[in-house]
């Protein structure tokens, strides 16, 4: 069995460990969500990071089923909240007005069945709506008692600060990975100096990364920008020699990239979004391999950091009804 306690970072002194579990892809199969988690549970993963749009909020219910038998208290959750989803589970926008921090909540707190969440955060940063507004009510659900701590997600530098002068942040989360390093020059350098911990996910690419089909997946990609898609085919050129690396360790390539973010810094906790059992044993084995000097050179030459600051996500370009425009 994997355990992860000796690689841990503290939020308000709570140690996390430096995997986490990302709950997006758990709805589709609820019973094979919860063993999931059990899993994960079992291997010393103790951050779950959900959000309220994350399948309509079944995953929240699924992880109010799985921690039925478990430890409220040895379980760190992570929520965010105002994501705008359509019937046809398309996200078209966000919602993250003050006052509708405390009615978001409300919800979240029944489907997990918890009487409070360990961190807090909007999804996005509306910016037609100050982000100390947005904050500044997150900050009363914690002197109310309902949330512990407050997060933050996608944002640059400069809205940490901001964010950081209303409330301490505990965690920013954001993209991060060998092929989207573009958090290192602005955002991770300004999150360690206010003592802000990361959270980065899409360690995988959305699974481009050590997945099948890589083509396929690509042109299935809805908002990708002809820039983006020639830097991502760029990075992705490059995996064959990052196989090679891999078979040298006796890894997968989706290891190896978990194993890079880890290498970043202990302040970083690398996000997996695995739906089975199976998926996550696989990449909590991440946590035990070992990057040497030259192994994390060999890569830098593979894909160097000017190339890697690429992003297939969304714009998000809102109108003053945060609708994308």
């Amino acid at each position: 069995m994997i355990h992860l306690k000796e690689l841990s970072t503290k939020t308000n002194g709570f140690d996390l460990s430096r995997i986490g579990l990302g709950t997006m892809r758990l709805a589709a199969d609820q019973q094979a969500g919860v063993d999931t988690i059990h899993a994960a549970l079992d291997a010393g993963v103790n951050f779950l990071n959900t959000a309220d749009f994350y399948g309509h909020g079944i995953s929240e219910m699924i992880i109010k089923e799985a921690l039925k038998s478990r430890r409220r208290e040895d379980v760190f959750i992570s929520v965010k909240f105002g994501g705008l989803i359509s019937p046809d589970g398309k996200f078209y926008g966000i919602d993250s007005r003050p006052e509708h921090v405390k009615s978001f909540l409300a919800y979240t707190l029944k489907r997990l069945g918890t009487d409070y969440v360990d961190l807090y955060q909007p999804a996005r940063i509306d910016p037609h709506i100050p982000v100390e507004d947005t904050i500044g009510a997150v900050a009363d659900m914690v002197k109310a008692g309902y949330v512990k701590s407050i997060g933050i997600s996608e944002v640059d530098g400069a809205t940490l600060r901001k964010a950081n002068a209303v409330h301490p942040i505990s965690l920013v989360e954001v993209r991060y990975s060998l092929m989207d390093r573009h958090i290192e020059d602005d955002l991770l350098p300004t999150a360690r100096e206010l003592g802000v911990g990361v959270v980065g996910f899409a360690v995988l690419l959305a699974g481009l990364i050590g997945g099948s089909a890589q083509q396929q997946k690509l042109s299935t990609m809805r908002h990708l920008s002809s820039s983006a898609l020639t830097n991502i085919n760029n990075n992705l050129s490059a995996t064959e020699g990052l196989e090679a690396i891999a078979r040298e360790k006796g890894i997968t390539l989706a290891q190896l990239a978990i194993a890079w973010v880890l290498t970043q810094g202990d302040d970083i906790i690398a996000l997996v979004g695995s739906r089975t059992v199976d998926q996550i044993n696989d990449s909590l084995k991440a946590i035990h391999v070992n990057l040497t000097k030259n192994d994390l050179e060999r890569m830098e030459q593979l894909i160097p950091k000017a190339q890697a600051t690429s992003s297939y996500m969304l714009d998000m370009n809102l109108d003053k009804n945060g609708l994308f425009i």
